[in-house]
Formats: structure tokens, sequence, C-alpha cells
């Protein structure tokens, strides 16, 4: 498994694309930088596609070896984040695909453009822990329910909150496509979630 190591403060400095193009000149050390950067990003996004952790730190891991193995090809004109965010996406789309093929899918697993949905604050008092608890397997399990082209969108821009300039990019579709996926994935968990969101707080 890839980790970290402790690197010079100089380097942390580093932006995305300077760092890949020291890994171009060989300089295999700076690659741990890119892994403290997005690996807890990369297992959160792509645990809500999975829902196993197991299997979401191995997509990530492959993520990882991809983008290294192919730090040659990477376009100086291109995102890094859009980059590394695509290839996560698709293991975890092919993940479920592989899953849907086989019929190993478990079981138990708002309204206008810029009113985001966003998951709970776990920074909660302890009486309401329960609640809270309830709620995030609510919303989860909705998330579940939607194609994964909603899912993406609806991850990336309300819990990631990434332009959707940048999904589009990663998704591969325009902008105002992402937009209306976003409102649709967002409507349809609205739906699935009223009268099951304890004083309707979702919708505040």
């Amino acid at each position: 498994m890839i980790t970290a190591s402790i690197m010079q403060i100089d380097k942390k400095t580093l932006t995305d694309q300077e760092i890949l193009f020291r890994l171009v000149d060989e300089d295999v050390d700076s690659f741990s930088i890119l892994v403290d950067r997005y690996k807890n990003r990369l297992t959160n996004f792509v645990f809500r596609f999975v829902k196993d952790a197991d299997v979401s730190e191995d997509i990530v891991q492959e993520t990882f070896l991809r983008v290294f193995r192919h730090r040659h090809n990477y376009k100086a004109i291109a995102n890094f984040s859009t980059w590394i965010f695509t290839i996560a996406g698709n293991l975890a789309k092919s993940e479920l695909r592989r899953r849907k093929r086989w019929k190993f899918l478990s079981v138990d697993a708002i309204n206008d453009d810029e009113k985001k949905f966003d998951l709970p604050d776990m920074g909660i008092k302890p009486d309401r822990a329960a609640s809270v608890s309830i709620l995030d397997d609510n919303i989860q399990n909705a998330i579940d329910t939607l194609q994964n082209k909603y899912k993406e969108s609806l991850i990336l821009r309300d819990i990631e909150g990434m332009s959707y300039k940048h999904i589009a990019d990663i998704t591969g579709v325009p902008v105002g496509t992402v937009k209306s996926r976003v409102n649709r994935a967002r409507k349809k968990l609205q739906k699935k979630l009223r009268g099951h969101t304890p004083e309707d707080e979702l919708f505040q």
C-alpha cells in the first residue's frame, strides 16, 4: 500500500503540476505529497459509490498506481484533480457494473440551483447523535438509489464542493447537463427523504 513519507516543507508547497513534472524527472519521493493531498477526498468519494471501506481503499490505491504509471502521459493543460477524480470515478463505476453483472449489489447497502444538499455535521451534541446517525443513513440509502450519472454529479458538487465546470471536465458532459443532473438528483433525494428527516433539517 502506498504510504506518505515525511516530506520537506518546501516540497509541500509545490502545485500538483509541479509535482507531476518532478515525477517525470524521476523524483519519485514527491508522489507521496499527492497521496497526502488526495487520499481522503478520493476515499470519501469512492465510498459513496461502493459502500465498502476495503473496496474503496483498493480503488483509491489502484487510482494512485494508475496515476504513477501514466505520469509521463499527463498533460499540463489539464487539471490534475480532474484527471485523478476521473480515474477514481471510472473505477468505482466499473466496480458497480461488475457487482450488477454478478448480482452482488448489496440491498443494505434541492430544488434551486445553488442550494446545496449537505451531509449533517457530525460535531453534534450527544443527545442528538442517534437521530443524526439515522439521518445520515437515510441520506446514503437515498443516494444509493440514484443512477450513477446523477450520483456522481451530486457527490462531486454537494459533497466535494466542486464547480460545475470542474465536474463537467471530470464527467465529460456540458456544464448545462451537469447542472441538470445535480438538480434532478437533489429533487429525487428530496422526494425520498421527505418524512424521514427530523424537523426537516436538510431543507432549511
